[in-house]
């Protein structure tokens, strides 16, 4: 709902006006991504190149309201947080539907950008830079009360050149202050912390608290991953990785690896939330880490080209991907296809 003194509220958070855009500035193009609960689309606004996020409202009352209320609560979000390393915000507009409007990141995720490098593994500097560009978005996130719960390579996504990564996707973020009322099993469970599920009579939607500590864990995971290139938990399901992390206290392997970093990890996924270090720990142990490698070699990084990054179907609600796919496997909204609204934003039935 709007107040009285031009904000939109919701689950305690607003959008100040500043930040609502007229959807008739909005050029819409290609779909680019596909959530449970949204669409993506490659578009511009104002000239600029972007990617649009069409939120789906729901079907029944109780849906509705549980999705306005994410919505508000990540363009709150996202207005307030900026970043190098975080999705650049443009704006947003909640009708005719719900839209979030980001800066177009055309380097594709860091799922498919490790996928296309198979059997290969990334050299170390870059596995280590890519894990502190991470670790310094979380910091920031984290620094103003920001829990993201979903951390996993499907939400992180490169710069045109590759070698930068960016944050995207708070639509499961909360205000730490809010943990207390926070559902459980957010996220997904390959990357999830146990102490999200680990409790044996927690009953599917109920609340139960926890701390900004979840995001560490998570980052644990996504960094053995950087490391190695395979899949943590390799050979389980979701649900059986879930399980073997939560009530059997099973972690991949940081065999293997230099003791630092295998410290880092370990000490990163610790059963107990309270022993993981945060995030300014973690930049800090990086920092130490990638300072006593030797020089890299002047060696040119690899290409991922644009008809190899086909947007895979993400594994928890919200949009996985703001990259662009330029190969024809995107549509373009009928609007734009009849030419009758060319550049304007009249297609929002057609994207939604």
């Amino acid at each position: 709902m709007e107040s009285g003194n031009g904000f939109f509220v919701g689950d305690d958070f607003r959008i100040d006006h500043k930040w609502l855009i007229d959807p008739k500035l909005l050029f819409v193009g290609p779909r680019i991504g596909e959530g449970a609960h949204a669409k993506v689309y490659e578009g511009k606004y104002k000239n600029q190149n972007v990617a649009i996020k069409i939120v789906h409202r729901g079907d029944t009352p109780e849906e509705v309201a549980k999705r306005e209320g994410r919505f508000v609560r990540e363009v709150s979000m996202l207005s307030r947080v900026q970043h190098k390393n975080l999705v650049k915000f443009v704006g947003a507009c909640k009708e005719p539907v719900m839209v979030v409007v980001t800066e177009l990141l055309l380097g594709g995720s860091l799922r498919k950008y490790l996928l296309n490098l198979r059997p290969r593994s990334l050299e170390p500097r870059v596995a280590v830079g890519f894990a502190l560009d991470i670790a310094r978005a979380m910091e920031c996130l984290h620094s103003h009360g920001i829990i993201h719960r979903d951390l996993k390579p499907e939400n992180l996504l490169l710069t045109a050149d590759q070698r930068t990564v960016k944050l995207v996707d708070l639509g499961l973020a909360r205000e730490e202050t809010l943990t207390e009322m926070m559902t459980a099993e957010t996220g997904t469970y390959r990357w999830m912390a146990p102490e999200l599920y680990s409790t044996v009579t927690l009953r599917h939607g109920e609340k139960k608290h926890y701390n900004h500590k979840v995001d560490v864990y998570s980052f644990a995971i996504v960094l053995w991953e950087l490391l190695h290139n395979r899949l943590p938990f390799e050979g389980m399901s979701n649900l059986q990785a879930a399980y073997a992390a939560a009530f059997k206290n099973i972690r991949p392997t940081a065999d293997n690896l230099p003791e630092e970093l295998a410290l880092i990890l370990t000490s990163c996924w610790n059963e107990d939330p309270n022993s993981r270090p945060n995030f300014s720990q973690i930049v800090q142990m990086l920092l130490h880490y990638l300072s006593a490698l030797s020089p890299p070699e002047p060696v040119a990084p690899p290409r991922v080209f644009s008809s190899e990054n086909a947007i895979l179907p993400p594994e928890s609600p919200g949009t996985s991907s703001l990259m662009a796919v330029r190969d024809g496997m995107g549509d373009t909204p009928k609007g734009d296809i009849e030419g009758k609204s060319k550049g304007l934003f009249f297609c929002f039935s057609q994207c939604y």
